[in-house]
């Protein structure tokens, strides 16, 4: 059956097949920062790790304007770069918590929102909380930063090791 779409004029969120389908809303329940049950500092080092993990590669395959891409030094230059912009992420994230959790109320009320974006836990709304995911962030996103790196400089003894043992 055709049915006319459900529209929030207030934060021009338009709900459609794709944003509010069954299979979306459940994916983005299990991601860190909707799941249930989960420490601020545990999802901060979630989100970091990912995030981390996969900054270093295009940093050091497609940075620096293509001067340092074949060089020996590539790897390196992605792990400053990536570690960098976590760094500069972080900051943006304290920057984002101190402003926005330092008033305790609310001046005007919620809008109630379309089933299209499952709620953030209640464990993020304060400064304290926030303070403790962005410490998670920090330290799992130098830490998924450092992994990577230490990948990106093994393969060739991954490569060696694979041709031996056939």
């Amino acid at each position: 059956m055709v049915q006319p779409p459900r529209v929030e004029r207030q934060t021009n969120n338009q709900a459609n097949a794709f944003n509010s389908s069954d299979l979306t809303l459940k994916f983005l329940r299990y991601l860190p920062i909707y799941r249930p049950g989960i420490s601020p500092l545990a999802r901060g080092l979630e989100i970091g790790m990912a995030h981390g993990y996969w900054l270093v590669g295009p940093f050091a395959t497609l940075g620096s304007l293509g001067l340092l891409r074949n060089s020996n030094a590539a790897n390196l230059f992605g792990l400053l770069a990536a570690g960098s912009l976590i760094l500069i992420l972080t900051i943006a994230f304290s920057i984002y918590g101190t402003t926005s959790f330092e008033r305790q109320q609310e001046i005007y009320p919620r809008v109630a929102a379309v089933a299209t974006v499952p709620r953030v836990s209640q464990t993020l709304n304060s400064t304290e909380r926030w303070s403790q995911f962005t410490d998670g962030f920090l330290i799992g996103g130098i830490g998924g930063v450092i992994f990577a790196y230490l990948l990106l400089n093994s393969v060739a003894i991954f490569t060696a090791i694979a041709i031996n043992s056939i």
